[in-house]
């Protein structure tokens, strides 16, 4: 175990103890990944299978105990929680079916109350995670410019996009937005059968898991040429995303990052097409804190993925989607892809 690892691990025990928590049971997550040597890994680098064997490797109904004494992966939980426990923290993504097969008589309670606050800021070596993360995500999009739009159909280019993210080392492809004409102005698209024509915007991003972390990049691409007033729309998400960046201090609350952003969509007479939500934490999980309906208030450490976007129903939309650090000195955008609006030529 590694002295960052071991350092992980005593904070964890220490927020148990805080919380009145004698064990936690997770399994593969998030959560899991957070406490493994290795988050790229899903089996935690120093920790033991249940029979001591080195191989164990965690998959499939494997799961991760830690009580004060021990950190141990095994696939009958139940019988590493003690008689005496009275409050087990179990992992919120934990299905039905393992929460019944615990079969135990300590209270549950969610994990969350202990790994959440720890997972929202981030160390230095979780920075750079996240960095080459959202370096691949961006390498995806560079060469997504590069392929033929013309004539294709949104789903083709969507596994096409997905084969790029996997061939870069993406683990898991969480999401894929492939939007084109009025379709950009729909939030949740899924990309269907509608061909890429010349004057038609278009909606790109890919969020995936690399190592571990998770990222996702977005821009806006045109065909050809823009629609009509398009780009004047387009610079106005520009504009509320550099109010977003220039808000991302610590001790400012995300609820007033929001409204920053709203304000300048408000102003430029868009602000009934305006998406609801800003941004979102990022980290081991693509939507985890800070969030903004939780009251969370910036620190340093914090990253988040800034997206915010203006729809017109029928028309077009617009969305940019960057990972960002909160520092003490000033945010610091992960990424280094500018946010020009694309021109393909093919």
């Amino acid at each position: 175990m590694s002295r960052s690892h071991a350092a992980r691990v005593a904070a964890v025990r220490r927020a148990m103890a805080q919380e009145g928590i004698d064990v936690l049971v997770l399994r593969p997550s998030p959560d899991f990944r957070f406490l493994s040597a290795s988050p790229g890994a899903t089996s935690p680098e120093g920790v033991l299978p249940e029979d001591g064997s080195p191989d164990g490797g965690a998959g499939p109904g494997v799961f991760l105990v830690v009580t004060a004494e021990a950190i141990v992966e095994t696939r009958d939980p139940a019988g590493l929680v003690p008689a005496s426990a009275r409050r087990v923290g179990v992992d919120p993504e934990m299905r039905a079916s393992e929460l019944f097969r615990l079969a135990i008589a300590a209270e549950l309670v969610p994990a969350s109350a202990v790994l959440a606050p720890l997972r929202l800021r981030k160390d230095p070596a979780e920075l750079a995670a996240l960095g080459r993360a959202v370096a691949a995500a961006e390498a995806v999009l560079a060469q997504a410019a590069e392929l033929a739009w013309f004539g294709a159909t949104e789903r083709a280019m969507a596994r096409r996009l997905r084969l790029l993210a996997l061939e870069s080392g993406c683990e898991e492809v969480i999401s894929l937005r492939v939007s084109a004409g009025e379709h950009t102005a729909r939030p949740e698209h899924v990309p269907g059968g509608r061909v890429i024509n010349p004057g038609d915007a278009l909606l790109v991003s890919v969020c995936g898991r690399w190592d571990g972390y998770c990222a996702e990049a977005g821009r806006v691409f045109a065909v050809a040429e823009p629609p009509e007033d398009y780009e004047a729309m387009y610079s106005v998400v520009l504009a509320a995303h550099r109010a977003a960046l220039a808000a991302l201090r610590p001790s400012v609350p995300f609820a007033e990052l929001a409204r920053t952003v709203h304000e300048v969509i408000d102003a430029s007479g868009y602000g009934r097409f305006a998406a609801p939500h800003v941004g979102r934490g990022v980290g081991l999980g693509h939507d985890e804190g800070p969030r903004a309906g939780e009251d969370a208030v910036f620190a340093p450490g914090m990253t988040v993925c800034l997206e915010p976007a203006i729809y017109v129903p029928d028309l077009f939309g617009a969305r940019v989607a960057d990972v960002v650090a909160c520092t003490a000195a000033e945010p610091v955008p992960l990424g280094t892809r500018p946010h020009t609006l694309h021109v393909l030529d093919r």
